[in-house]
């Protein structure tokens, strides 16, 4: 497919169309090899204050590619790390690589303060008192500095630097170019749900489009999945707790309402993954799952004995005559993707925090949820009327006590819109928001009008998300034949 023509635009925001659009013919092409270096920068803690911590300083990490870069004439694509060590990113992001090789790109991938390597107070960095340096703020601030010392040290200071993100990292690209406008041109920002992490939007949308990819398989997925929810309710009042525990395959039986909480959170946890997940080729970047994870249908996989069938999500809960036990095999796509699971032990596997889609597990998990205690706003529930879970409500007023209770913090549910807009971007310039339209987050990200922003929004109904990573911003490969219908601009 030819991308389309392009009306007369500010050259910066030319070139993220035209690298947006474009993509459309990169489908198919082997793996690049960027050959990133791995470097650390000594970054300050604090940029803001000069009392406490004056000009201490901790490394923060980032890697480093020259291989498709042509010396003073391509431009620096520079990704601002988000929630995660710097590596995964780099490894599920082969968008940005052909997008270099076509443009002759330096490419920086920088790491998030907090996570990874990057910890200012190193093993005690996401321990309760020592996370108060992890904001927003700091985190753009370390990645101008880190900007502006790269143009030194690599003689490149006369190029354009494009921002690159996915996930909270899109709300990190375009906050640069709303931040740092002399200092990156324009931005590109995947699955970026600048919106609802701003306080605003329906908080039961979320669940309801993680729902939507699996009713869009058809009335008997989604009943399905209602009716093993609402056995297990009944079953739970009737003091049924072992039956639970053999049918769903629990290590432990339910001994009261909090374990039964728990056991709902963790399922509805699984569905959410599966959602953000639902690409049409393999991925391995939360979890290995297959490719179209949602779909009734089998899949045929090559495994070194041969052809092996596979099921998948839908299939998983419908082969089952008990629809508890069918549910129990559906979430095993996500907690027992190896198969070496016995059962499942719902506190060790799920932990809840104070982002209802899943912080994950170990220190970037605690890391994250200490973000969405103070400046994140996640406060999404299910209802069982809009979507097909039960009711697990997170209210502004939970979320207060929570984090009151985990960190001692009171969250503000008004700063990144005093900070940065929200859904009102009408300062905002050369910024591309991309979402897909089975990507549960999409409802949280900008959908913008030349009316209202020199930005534009690209959307794709292919996958969960067709831009950057692998994440459900994402399509890494490529885009060509994943995303045929890719790029539509508003």
């Amino acid at each position: 497919m030819r991308a389309p023509s392009l009306p007369a635009l500010p050259w910066a925001l030319g070139l993220l169309l035209a690298l947006g659009l474009h993509s459309q013919e990169l489908g198919g092409r082997p793996a690049l090899d960027p050959d990133f270096r791995e470097r650390y920068f000594e970054q300050l803690l604090d940029h803001f204050n000069f009392e406490r911590f004056g000009n201490e300083t901790f490394r923060q990490r980032f890697l480093v590619s020259e291989k498709f870069w042509k010396r003073g004439e391509g431009p620096l694509f520079f990704y601002t790390g988000n929630e995660g060590d710097v590596w995964s990113f780099a490894n599920n992001s082969g968008f940005i690589l052909e997008l270099a090789a076509e443009q002759a790109a330096l490419v920086v991938f920088a790491e998030h303060r907090y996570y990874g390597n990057s910890l200012p107070f190193g093993e005690h960095s996401t321990q309760r008192g020592h996370l108060e340096l992890l904001t927003v703020e700091q985190a753009l601030a370390d990645f101008a500095s880190l900007l502006q010392w790269l143009r030194q040290d690599l003689k490149a200071q006369d190029i354009p630097a494009i921002a690159f993100g996915g996930s909270y990292g899109g709300m990190l690209s375009a906050y640069m170019r709303m931040k740092y406008p002399h200092l990156v041109a324009g931005a590109l920002a995947a699955s970026a749900p600048v919106v609802s992490v701003a306080g605003f939007g329906d908080s039961y949308q979320f669940f309801r489009d993680v729902s939507a990819d699996f009713e869009g398989q058809g009335p008997k997925c989604a009943q399905g999945v209602r009716d093993a929810f609402q056995q297990i309710k009944d079953l739970f009042l009737q003091g049924a707790y072992t039956m639970i525990s053999q049918m769903f395959g629990t290590c432990k039986p339910l001994s009261g309402w909090k374990d039964l909480v728990q056991l709902f959170g963790f399922a509805r946890n699984a569905f959410t993954v599966l959602a953000m997940m639902d690409y049409p080729y393999p991925t391995d970047f939360i979890v290995g799952l297959p490719a179209n994870p949602v779909k009734a249908r089998r899949l045929l996989l090559w495994t070194g004995k041969g052809p092996a069938s596979q099921v998948v999500a839908c299939d998983q809960l419908l082969n089952e005559n008990q629809r508890i036990k069918g549910l129990g095999a559906l979430v095993g796509l996500v907690y027992n993707s190896t198969g070496m699971e016995p059962c499942y032990d719902t506190y060790l596997l799920y932990q809840t925090c104070a982002d209802p889609t899943g912080c994950g597990l170990g220190p970037n998990a605690k890391a994250w949820d200490y973000q969405a205690c103070t400046e994140i706003n996640l406060t999404f529930s299910s209802n069982n009327v809009t979507d097909i879970f039960p009711e697990l409500l997170f209210t502004e007023e939970l979320r207060q006590q929570y984090c009151l209770d985990k960190w001692g913090v009171w969250p503000r549910p008004n700063w990144l819109y005093t900070l940065f807009g929200g859904a009102d971007l009408r300062a905002a310039s050369n910024i591309i928001f991309s979402n897909g339209d089975l990507d549960p987050w999409a409802g949280g990200g900008a959908h913008l009008s030349d009316e209202t922003s020199q930005g534009y929004a690209v959307t794709s109904s292919c996958c969960s998300s067709c831009t950057l990573q692998r994440g459900h911003a994402g399509c890494a490969g490529g885009l060509g034949a994943d995303c045929p219908e890719f790029a539509s601009h508003t």
